[in-house]
């Protein structure tokens, strides 16, 4: 399944090629952080100001996570889909899921604010992951959820711990046997 050209992805991935080098230094010295605060200090604005403001978002915390995940060596797979729930990201995989869902944490990264469909995607997703607190939110504003929530915004961004909090999650949880991210 090839994925259609999204003019938010392509602004994204064209600024971290341009920025690859400086990227690759923060990442070999664990600075996940100030990469992700980079890329949302040069890339927020102009995602916002296109069409569907909390879509773009949406698609830029997606593509972003996906960038850090891959680039932390953190197993994950995104846009699966598991008893016919669809899932933006699971860590580390469906087949954990499946076996312990303890082990397993569920990202799920609404392309809205419209609480009611937000509520809908939560109680889907808890129908496979039926440990609550392992299933996180990335959103452009905290609308009281009690699920873990990750405001992605251009200054002040709780979204840049997100990668962090990851890989705290699977160190504890005995899954990174590489221990890639010491936290």
């Amino acid at each position: 399944m090839e994925e259609e050209n999204n003019p938010v992805k392509e602004y994204l991935f064209s600024y971290i090629e341009k920025s690859e080098k400086r990227f690759q230094d923060l990442f070999s010295r664990q600075k996940m952080n100030e990469i992700i605060d980079d890329i949302l200090d040069s890339c927020y604005h102009k995602v916002a100001l296109m069409n569907n403001k909390e879509e773009n978002l949406g698609v830029l915390a997606t593509g972003l996570l996906h960038y850090m995940l891959t680039n932390a060596m953190l197993p994950s797979q995104r846009k699966v889909e598991q008893q016919g729930v669809e899932i933006d990201i699971v860590i580390p995989d469906l087949k954990t899921l499946e076996n312990d869902s303890k082990k397993t944490l569920i990202i799920c990264i609404p392309k809205t604010l419209d609480k009611n469909i937000i509520k809908e995607k939560l109680e889907q997703l808890q129908k496979i992951q039926p440990e609550k607190q392992n299933i996180w939110l990335v959103l452009t504003k905290d609308l009281g959820f009690e699920n873990k929530t990750y405001v992605i915004q251009k200054e002040k961004s709780s979204f840049s711990s997100i990668i962090y909090d990851i890989a705290q999650f699977v160190n504890v949880q005995g899954q990174n046997k590489f221990k890639i991210l010491r936290v």
